[in-house]
């Protein structure tokens, strides 16, 4: 019964995502019409690139005529999609095939869903669901934003803009329990805001992985074995002895 309730909460949970994504996509649509670029610019960009912040981000650059800023910023802004692939390159399996589609589907949503699973197969299953669902309501909801013009309005104002942080929290709570986590996420994310004023679009949000270095205490390095250290206590005193005493004799009285 919890794993069936745990089910029907985790589908209601990627439709929701999935909802707002449509919905966030459609926006998108809009607003690159509006800056007066061409209508295949957004469609083209969404099921090539995938990336909807970049994707905000790069448009208002290239309207404003600036497309080198806009290829930097995107890099920059997806550059966190490097540890994110490291934490999920188990789960896409060994198949170029996979690896390459899967990559394709990476968002920060479809790591967050995958790591709260525990068993392989359950990872798998919920990182296609996912990065199938967003892909494919963003690229519609693209799709009508570019059919309906300016009619769906800027996500800010309808608070669409606050779904995505609001789900990922509500998926990374649980592992909040662990102190050490807590230590990391709550370094990072200060990090992350401080450094915001200071640096291009993009760069804060990998300075976040400095809250990686609570993790590096004194006591955790290894310590490599000195010769005061103590002979090992699972090797028998007599053992050590007699192996001592047989080096010692001349190489001619041995037997």
């Amino acid at each position: 019964m919890g794993t069936l309730y745990r089910t029907r909460a985790q589908v209601r949970d990627i439709g929701a995502l999935a909802a707002a994504s449509m919905a966030v996509g459609a926006s998108f649509g809009a607003i690159t019409i509006a800056y007066g670029l061409p209508a295949w610019v957004p469609i083209v960009m969404s099921v090539t690139i995938f990336a909807g912040g970049a994707q905000f981000l790069a448009v208002g650059l290239l309207a404003a005529g600036n497309p080198v800023a806009a290829v930097v910023a995107g890099l920059l802004l997806n550059a966190r999609h490097l540890p994110f692939g490291l934490a999920v390159a188990d789960t896409l399996g060994a198949r170029w095939r996979d690896r390459l589609i899967g990559s394709h589907l990476m968002t920060d949503e479809t790591v967050a869903f995958t790591l709260a699973e525990s068993e392989p197969a359950a990872r798998r299953r919920v990182y296609w669901l996912v990065g199938g669902s967003l892909f494919v309501c963003w690229n519609t909801g693209v799709l009508l934003g570019v059919l309906l013009g300016g009619a769906t309005g800027d996500p800010d104002a309808l608070g669409l803009d606050a779904a995505f942080p609001a789900g990922l929290i509500a998926l990374i709570l649980p592992s909040l329990r662990d102190r050490s986590t807590r230590l990391v996420a709550l370094t990072g994310a200060a990090a992350a805001v401080l450094l915001t004023p200071f640096l291009p679009a993009g760069l804060p949000v990998m300075c976040a992985l400095l809250g990686l270095l609570t993790l590096i205490r004194p006591g955790s390095l290894p310590r490599h074995p000195t010769p005061a250290d103590p002979e090992p206590a699972d090797t028998p005193a007599g053992a050590v002895r007699t192996a001592s005493a047989s080096s010692d004799v001349p190489e001619g009285e041995k037997c």
